[in-house]
């Protein structure tokens, strides 16, 4: 279906709007979300997607819909594997926790504008080349298989290429001040962490974009869909952080749900490049007579497996075992970090997290015991965060 400009030019203005909510009413001012602030926004934000979708499915018909509706779940779940990164760059960078909203929100706008530019490519792409959705499909497929191999924080270190010039090239603190890019060090200009972090974030955005779009584009190939879409996946991000904090380690099986999405899809792609082929030496040139996947049929798939990620993923002893470990460690060493937060609400938070965590280690059944690498350290640290709660409490 074809979308007027005024559709588009309403749609731009929703967006840029509601970022520009976000960051004069959320992020200008710097404080930790409350998990009830995160829940009531991240709420907020799905229900504007949800109503998107269904003005989609009201003025574009049922096919539009549904097409937004798969690209909008897919999306998503890839948003959410997506802040396994973020985390893993925040702890590298220690940035301090009233200080991470507007990382994330920088985050968000850079892919906004990283993934619009991939997606008119894309389009341009294919409407020039129909071999183009063998190559999409083959990324697809390539990126479920090493979805499947174990990752570690090393996988996604913050001191990647980029980094290492920007440290060598201009002076660099080693502590940040407040929200600033730039501050005076013993009288010269220097660069801040926190710009560190935002080319940090702004580089994995880039290397998220090249996985998600060719996934939305095995779904549909409108450019209206495809980018709102994309878009409504991004917005609330910022507020899901908040919320998931502690749950994403619980999601253990999410990659392997992931990785089965994004080779169905590929497959979904391939089909579809066979059945519209023109590549002389695939069939003579001519288009293959092969099935092609329904976009109800992709949904269907597309939530299923979701569901029963979660939910194998939420029930599974395991992930109970694995989320005390992360977390104790986590909270463990923020805690200890005074550079983390000046917040003592939120110290409090962390300490009264990393107790619970820590009876949860100690009920631990023997077999996920051994799942705790470096006990040594890992108990170390927490009694050393004791040490420090016991000390900061006779000072006060």
């Amino acid at each position: 279906m074809h979308v007027t400009p005024f559709a588009w030019i309403v749609t731009i203005i929703v967006i840029i709007a509601l970022l520009a909510f976000d960051y004069f009413f959320h992020v200008r001012h710097a404080h930790i979300p409350t998990l009830r602030e995160a829940a009531i926004w991240s709420s907020i934000y799905v229900g504007l997607a949800l109503l998107f979708g269904v003005a989609v499915l009201i003025f574009g018909g049922v096919d539009m819909g549904s097409e937004y509706f798969a690209g909008y779940v897919t999306e998503k779940a890839l948003s959410v594997d997506n802040l396994f990164v973020f985390l893993i760059i925040m702890s590298s960078f220690r940035v301090p926790r009233e200080d991470q909203q507007k990382v994330l929100l920088f985050g968000i706008v850079f892919s906004i504008f990283a993934r619009t530019a991939f997606i008119f490519l894309g389009a341009a792409l294919i409407n020039s080349f129909a071999w183009v959705f063998y190559f999409f499909g083959l990324i697809l497929l390539i990126t479920a298989g090493n979805m499947l191999r174990p990752e570690t924080e090393d996988s996604h270190s913050a001191d990647n290429f980029i980094i290492r010039i920007a440290k060598k090239f201009m002076h660099t603190t080693e502590h940040y001040d407040g929200d600033k890019l730039f501050t005076i060090e013993n009288g010269k200009r220097a660069m801040t962490p926190m710009l560190l972090v935002m080319v940090a974030i702004g580089g994995t955005d880039i290397l998220f974009a090249l996985d998600s779009i060719p996934a939305i584009f095995g779904l549909t190939q409108n450019v209206f869909v495809v980018f709102t879409a994309t878009v409504f996946s991004l917005m609330g991000l910022r507020q899901l952080y908040f919320l998931l904090d502690g749950l994403l380690d619980r999601l253990i099986y999410l990659s392997y749900g992931l990785s089965a999405i994004l080779a169905f899809i590929g497959v979904k792609l391939i089909l579809h490049a066979l059945h519209e082929n023109n590549l002389p030496f695939v069939n003579d040139g001519e288009p293959v007579n092969v099935i092609e996947i329904s976009t109800f049929a992709s949904l269907a798939v597309i939530i299923g497996i979701l569901v029963i990620t979660v939910v194998a993923s939420l029930t599974s002893k395991k992930g109970r075992a694995q989320s005390a470990i992360a977390g104790a460690r986590r909270h463990a060493i923020n805690y200890l970090d005074l550079d983390y937060t000046a917040d003592l609400a939120e110290r409090e938070r962390m300490y009264d997290k990393l107790r619970g965590e820590e009876e949860q280690l100690k009920k631990l059944d023997p077999k996920f015991k051994k799942m705790v690498r470096e006990e040594t350290a890992l108990m170390d640290l927490i009694k050393r965060a004791h040490q420090e709660h016991d000390a900061f409490l006779k000072q006060n």
